[in-house]
C-alpha cells in the first residue's frame, strides 16, 4: 500500500514499493496524461514535478515519491486556466502526434519557474524530451512565447 500525494489529492494505492510511479500514476491513480515511453528514463514522456522538479516517473519508485508533491499534467492548470506553457503550446502548434506533449510541457513548465527568461542554449542544455515528429522548433517557440507571457 502506498499514500501518494498527486495534484494536491491524497491516493491510497494498493501497489509494491518498487512499483515505477509513472505506472502507479497512470494505472492505480487513473491520471492518463502522464505518457509511457522509453521505460528508461531517457525519452521525457513520463516527465512530472515532484516537488517542483521535473522527473521522469518511469525512473522513480513508488516508495521514492511517497511524502512528495507530485504534479502531472493535469495538474498544471488553475482554476479552469491553462498554465501559460499550456496555452503557449495551443498558440504555437506545437503538437503533431501529441504524445510526448504532456512530458515537454512538465518539462518546460519546469525549466521557466527556475529560468524565467531561458537562452536557447538554457533551452537546449534542459529540455531533453525528444519528439518523434520533430516539433523542437515549435517547441522552442512555444517556450520563448510562454516566458513572455
Amino acid at each position: 500500500m502506498a499514500n501518494l500525494t498527486i495534484n494536491g489529492k491524497t491516493f491510497d494505492l494498493d501497489v509494491e514499493p518498487d512499483t515505477p510511479l509513472l505506472w502507479a500514476i497512470r494505472e492505480n491513480a487513473g491520471l492518463t496524461g502522464t505518457k509511457y515511453g522509453c521505460g528508461i528514463a531517457q525519452c521525457g514522456a513520463c516527465t512530472v514535478h515532484i516537488d517542483g522538479v521535473a522527473m521522469r516517473s518511469c525512473g522513480i519508485s513508488v516508495s521514492e515519491a511517497s511524502g512528495k508533491q507530485i504534479t502531472t499534467i493535469e495538474g498544471i492548470a488553475t482554476n479552469g486556466v491553462l498554465h501559460k506553457v499550456q496555452q503557449a503550446w495551443i498558440e504555437n502548434d506545437v503538437p503533431q502526434c501529441g504524445y510526448c506533449q504532456s512530458g515537454m510541457i512538465m518539462a518546460v513548465a519546469a525549466l521557466l519557474k527556475d529560468n524565467p527568461k531561458p537562452t536557447d542554449q538554457d533551452i537546449n542544455d534542459t529540455i531533453t524530451n525528444i519528439c518523434r515528429c520533430g516539433t523542437f522548433q515549435q517547441v522552442r517557440e512555444a517556450i520563448h512565447a510562454a516566458a513572455s507571457a
